[in-house]
């Protein structure tokens, strides 16, 4: 059976890669390219502390997840090249054919037309280049979907068989390698990859939480778990409120880990006991959640930036009307997107329709 509850955290955790990116364009504790305060009111920077420390985590544990069930049923040859198709032509050669446009955005953002001293034939490459943007999670779970493929190939099972016998003490307990991992493998300057703890989750979702079990003994204590992410999140935010929330030391401080840890254990326990269902809204967004992800910057960076340099409209205006963009042109964009020859396959990895039907349906099982 298709594991519905997967299908609906990714969902709604996409849904909130948005909303926080709306907030984050505006806030005035991450700075690097975005627009900046337009309001003396500060409160709704408190979402970000919400969202921040456990979202790609989450969805990298995911991600662990469904390869796992994928290499169930398909070979590593096939695995590989699903993923690459994917997950790097899209972070690759999609930079080139489209999202050179959000480079051209960013670059707008952060002043970078002002400070380069170059022909304007060398701008193309520039912009499609820093139009990386949030395709820097596909990238990375492309590196570590193809150490998997090698690991798998010399991992006889003997380890997920281990790792199946986990409990709620040992999720608990996992705290502290996904801490170690937070320290390590950071890049300098692009602080969105961090490669240590991407990778330990990623492979927690493969080893330990892609068990049915496992799953089902941390659903017994959704609840608690839920309550101790909400306490965690007040501590982190009241001790952090201020602070750069996506840079050292505050993204791998102890309450970070924390609060982020206890969230995805909540998350996967009390959606997998109360949302493991589909009604017409989750088929809706689980046809649309990538192509919403992968879309949905764009349009909320275009509209923010000439929303602020050519209007004087209220800030809330403004918050409403980039949060609406952001979901509908997402969604928009995929539509046309996904209907263009090579167009979809260099930016979404869909060769055609029917691949995509058939691969959608192998997605999660």
């Amino acid at each position: 059976m298709r594991k519905h509850y997967l299908d609906n955290i990714r969902s709604f955790t996409i849904l909130s890669v948005v909303i926080y990116h709306v907030i984050y364009m505006f806030n005035a504790e991450a700075s690097a390219g975005i627009i900046g305060p337009i309001s003396r009111f500060r409160f709704q920077d408190s979402l970000q502390y919400i969202l921040y420390p456990w979202m790609m985590i989450l969805l990298f544990i995911v991600a662990g997840m469904c390869s796992r069930y994928y290499l169930d049923n398909h070979t590593i040859k096939e695995f590989v090249k699903s993923r690459t198709t994917k997950l790097l032509v899209p972070s690759t050669i999609g930079l080139f054919v489209f999202q050179w446009i959000q480079g051209y955005f960013n670059m707008q953002l952060s002043g970078a037309f002002d400070k380069i001293e170059a022909p304007k034939a060398f701008l193309y490459p520039i912009m499609a280049v820093s139009g990386v943007g949030v395709l820097w999670f596909i990238q990375m779970l492309w590196l570590f979907s193809m150490v998997l493929a090698f690991i798998r190939k010399f991992e006889k099972g003997k380890l997920y068989e281990l790792a199946g016998k986990s409990n709620i003490l040992v999720a608990l307990a996992l705290v502290l390698p996904v801490y170690g991992s937070s320290f390590i493998l950071n890049t300098p300057v692009i602080v969105c990859y961090r490669f240590g703890i991407y990778a330990m989750t990623f492979f927690l979702g493969y080893f330990v939480f892609a068990h049915d079990e496992v799953i089902e003994r941390i659903s017994r204590f959704g609840i608690p778990l839920g309550i101790a992410a909400v306490i965690l999140a007040g501590v982190y935010i009241y001790l952090h409120f201020g602070d750069n929330y996506a840079e050292n030391p505050v993204f791998n401080s102890i309450p970070a880990i924390a609060y982020a840890w206890t969230f995805c254990l909540a998350a996967l326990g009390l959606v997998y006991k109360y949302g493991n269902k589909e009604n017409g809204f989750t088929r809706f967004m689980k046809k649309r959640s990538f192509g919403l992800y992968v879309f949905h910057y764009l349009p909320l960076s275009a509209s923010a930036y000439l929303l602020t340099k050519y209007t004087d409209v209220p800030a809330l205006a403004v918050y409403l009307t980039v949060l609406v963009c952001g979901f509908a042109g997402g969604f928009i964009l995929n539509e046309i997107i996904s209907r263009i020859p090579f167009v979809r396959w260099a930016v979404l990895g869909i060769k055609s329709n029917k691949k995509k039907e058939k691969e959608a349906a192998a997605d999660v099982r």
